[in-house]
This record gives structure tokens, C-alpha cells and sequence, in this order.
């Protein structure tokens, strides 16, 4: 079994960073597929945003369950918690961070893209403008990578397009890809809100790419739809 080189997998979830991927990964690769993980998240609105952008992409797009993120509690996007501004005290990390999540997603992705001789992992993390989760790094990707590459005996590229990008970089690389009516259609807010909230720290980040470009934000600037 020999890899596809003009392949790729993009991990979807129907945000701005994976919708901006997705419409980068087109215009590298031949065959893209998304994948979204559904772990148990409580605005279940990612998922619609994820399956209608895939939908107006024309790219196959799987969604594929993984529910332990809930059974584990702890954070503000699998449970009750409000979102809050800042870092817990105990940890130093927002309370919207899910332990693991970004490492465990790669890896179904990585594995369904073994099923289908697919090489090409394309991801959203960056490392510049985020909300300060270890596991949008630079050594992270690395290291991960690594490990699929051993554990599967494949060898898996981990794309990261944004990972040196602030955010308005991250929009100005969107209009470069003609993403923008793609952009109208994804979803950022940390409380789940659509139209979104304008408040929660996702929210203000997004706000901050668009105005530093001086770009308006075609889902605040349109009707949703």
C-alpha cells in the first residue's frame, strides 16, 4: 500500500481556523476529505456549520463519535461551566481547555486516513494568536507526528497552515483562498450563539482578526443562513 500524494484529510470542525484549512487544503491537494469528531460538545451548532460547509466545499465528510470528553468533565465545552475570561488558578490554562482533545482527534483522523491511503493531515492549531492550549504547538505537532508515523508504520505529514499566523494573517490567507462565503457559513462562539455572542474570548479574537485586516466579518456582516 503506497500513499496518495495529492490526498488529504482535513480535521474539521467547522470554525474559522478548519474552514480556513479546508479551503487551503483544495487548492494543494486533488482528493480532500473533512472529518469532524463529535465529542460530546454542548453547542451542537459545530456540527450543522461543519456537515453545510463540507456540503458547499463538495468534499466527502465524516463525522465520527467520540463521547469519553464528556464522561470526563472538567471544562467549559463538554459541561455546564460558563466560560470565563483568563486561566484557572490551578492549571493556567482557560477554562475552555479540553485535556487531550487535539492529540486523540489526530489520531482518528490518522487512522481513518490510513483506511484510505492518505498521508496528508491537515490541521487548524496555531501557535500565535490562541487561547494558550499545549497542544496547538509547534513541538506538539511534532511530536505527534512521530508517534503516528511509528505507531502505524505510515508516513503522516501533520499540516498545520496557521501555525505561525496571527489572526489577521489567518483572514488575509482567507481572501487569498476566496473563503470568505465559506466563513459566513462556520462557527467560532464559545457560548454556542448565532449569531455569536461578540463577548466570549473566541469571539473577541475573531473580532480582532477581521478588524486588524480590515476585513468585515462576513458572518456578522450578513444574515446567517
Amino acid at each position: 500500500m503506497q500513499p496518495d500524494p495529492a490526498a488529504a484529510v482535513v480535521l474539521f470542525s467547522g470554525g474559522q481556523d478548519s474552514t480556513t484549512c479546508l479551503a487551503w487544503a483544495l487548492r494543494q491537494y486533488r482528493r480532500v476529505e473533512a472529518v469532524t469528531i463529535d465529542y460530546g460538545q454542548r453547542h451542537r451548532v459545530e456540527l450543522e456549520c461543519a456537515r453545510a460547509i463540507a456540503e458547499r466545499c463538495g468534499v466527502p465528510h465524516r463525522i465520527l463519535p467520540c463521547d469519553s470528553f464528556t464522561a470526563l468533565g472538567g471544562n467549559s465545552l463538554v459541561s455546564e461551566e460558563v466560560v470565563r475570561d483568563g486561566v484557572r488558578q490551578d492549571t493556567g490554562l482557560p477554562n475552555t481547555f479540553v485535556p487531550g482533545r487535539n492529540l486523540i482527534f489526530l489520531c482518528l483522523v490518522a487512522a481513518y486516513a490510513w483506511q484510505r491511503s492518505i498521508a496528508n493531515l491537515v490541521t487548524g492549531v496555531c501557535q500565535t494568536d490562541f487561547s494558550g492550549y499545549p497542544d496547538c504547538r509547534q513541538t506538539t505537532m511534532d511530536a505527534l507526528q512521530a508517534a503516528l508515523r511509528a505507531g502505524m508504520d505510515w508516513p503522516f505529514t501533520i499540516h498545520t497552515p496557521l501555525m505561525f499566523l496571527t489572526k489577521a494573517d489567518s483572514v488575509r490567507l482567507a481572501v487569498d483562498l476566496d473563503a470568505l462565503p465559506l466563513l459566513a457559513l462556520s462557527h467560532t462562539c464559545y457560548n454556542g450563539s448565532r449569531p455569536p455572542c461578540g463577548t466570549c474570548p473566541a469571539c473577541l479574537l475573531r473580532a480582532k482578526g477581521f478588524a486588524e485586516a480590515g476585513i468585515a466579518d462576513p458572518l456578522t456582516a450578513s444574515p446567517i443562513r
